[in-house]
């Protein structure tokens, strides 16, 4: 079991910037894809992005590629999630999440292990 703890989460305008970073502990880091979820209220858990181990590998849906970047870094053992020009139909809770099944990264089983979320909410 790993523990996840997000960070950076708050208000901001449309058009704007935030940085989410994800803190792991309790298990090896390196060996786990990594990967940022966001529900909204009324909505599904949606899977946004993920990285692989090495992070050699990314996947983003289509509702944030081109805005949204993740990036690890294992020796510190952390995950960031840089968002930029943010719009209002980005607000929703945001998620870190671990998976140590070989699963592709784009699949939201393969995830095991969450966060306790952080509130992003984007004004117009």
């Amino acid at each position: 079991q790993v523990q996840l703890v997000e960070s950076g989460g708050g208000l901001v305008q449309a058009g704007g910037s935030l940085r989410l970073s994800c803190a792991a502990s309790g298990r090896p880091f390196s060996d786990s894809t990594m990967g940022w979820f966001r529900q909204a209220p009324g909505k599904e858990r949606e899977l946004i992005t993920a990285i692989s181990k090495s992070g050699s590998r990314t996947y983003y849906a289509d509702s944030v590629k081109g805005r949204f970047t993740i990036s690890r870094d294992n020796a510190k053992n952390t995950v960031n999630l840089q968002m930029n020009r943010l719009t209002p139909e980005d607000t929703a809770v945001y998620y870190c999440a671990a998976g140590f099944l070989d699963y592709p990264l784009s699949q939201p089983r393969g995830y095991d292990s969450w966060g306790q979320g952080t509130q992003v909410t984007v004004s117009s």
